[in-house]
């Protein structure tokens, strides 16, 4: 077992979105050697059932017993600190926390919220899957910070569950003609910032270059905080 810092990943939720921290993890490490990296261990369990289909009802399989046995998994494993690279599976948070407790658990909404703040967010757009938005976490972490916030209309919404579940999940290419109605509808709605609020949405930003003076990217708050929490200080960001 290392004798430093070891970050857990709770990852394969999904697994293009785990992939992305942990090559994001690598790229943006101080590091002159392989020995300067950090020490991780990547739980990619992609048979997990589904976040939202159960937060939303649509299914009855819950995806937390697998989660907190993977997390203490981790633990066993000799992690030190976890990230759960997966919004939507915040919802649980206080479970698998407890479940893993002293050991903390990084909360991706939170610090989030955090980041926008400090941007000087006035309203925050979120963009996310319909489990996030009903699993209330970063409505909770804008409350608590006294900051405003809105999710895109109805019809918005669903196309942007498609943009997720349709293209991303499935490899291929997000539709930016609905991504960008989405986002758009953030806008009109007074939103000097939207959070990519969904791990899948990570990889827009990467690959259609997304500009950082609106969007805030939740995997690259995640990324930053477990560098820090193990001791490392992000580069290239």
């Amino acid at each position: 077992m290392a004798d430093g810092p070891v970050l857990g990943i709770l990852g394969g939720l999904g697994p293009a979105a785990s992939s992305y921290l942990y090559q994001m993890l690598i790229e943006h490490t101080p590091a002159a050697c392989d020995q300067d990296h950090l020490d991780i261990i990547l739980s990619s369990r992609a048979s997990t059932p589904d976040r939202t289909a159960y937060i939303t009802g649509e299914s009855r399989a819950d995806p937390l017993p697998l989660m907190i046995r993977d997390a203490r998994s981790l633990v066993g494993y000799g992690a030190t600190v976890l990230a759960i690279a997966c919004n939507t599976a915040h919802y649980f948070y206080e479970q698998i926390a407890a479940a893993v407790a002293p050991v903390p658990v990084l909360h991706m909404p939170a610090l989030t919220v955090a980041e926008a703040q400090a941007r000087g967010c006035r309203r925050l757009g979120l963009l996310a899957t319909d489990g996030t938005i009903l699993g209330k976490a970063y409505q909770l972490a804008c409350r608590q910070r006294g900051l405003a916030w809105a999710i895109p209309a109805a019809e918005r919404q669903r196309a942007l569950m498609r943009v997720i579940y349709e293209d991303i999940k499935r490899g291929r290419r997000a539709d930016m003609a609905a991504f960008a109605a989405a986002a758009g509808d953030l806008r009109a709605q007074g939103c000097t910032h939207a959070v990519l609020g969904c791990t899948e949405l990570s990889l827009i930003k990467r690959d259609e270059h997304l500009p950082d003076d609106f969007y805030i990217d939740s995997s690259e708050v995640l990324c930053r905080a477990a560098l820090r929490a193990c001791g490392k200080e992000p580069r290239g960001f």
